[in-house]
């Protein structure tokens, strides 16, 4: 069997880790003090949380398509606009549920990783 090297990414994601990356892009988006509830963010916001959600989860980073579909797996309402207004075409708002279980998330996510660190 083949094993990565140290600098290869992981490919295809399962449906489950899409959701994971999401939810600690969510909760990191937050715990750097940005407001997330109820606002309608262009989707070029969060994808700064959700490349480093991948850096953290060591795998490829998700396209727009896959985030939008994982957002709206999720609950957030996702609406597209013209491609001409932004590079990345969509608007997102993340009801105040959501937000609260990526916060969870993030830090459940997060402690999980420190105990992995220290074993």
């Amino acid at each position: 069997m083949r094993q990565p090297t140290l600098f290869e990414k992981r490919r295809g994601q399962r449906a489950s880790d899409v959701e994971r990356i999401v939810l600690y892009a969510l909760g990191d988006f937050q715990a750097r003090g940005k407001v997330l509830v109820q606002r309608e963010l262009p989707l070029d916001r969060l994808r700064g949380a959700l490349r480093r959600a991948s850096e953290a989860h060591d795998v490829e980073e998700l396209s727009d398509d896959i985030a939008v579909a994982a957002l709206r797996m999720l609950g957030a309402e996702v609406r597209q606009v013209p491609s001409f207004v932004a590079k990345h075409p969509f608007r997102v708002v993340v009801p105040n549920e959501l937000a609260e279980h990526a916060q969870r998330a993030y830090r459940e996510i997060l402690a999980g990783m420190k105990q992995t660190e220290e074993t």
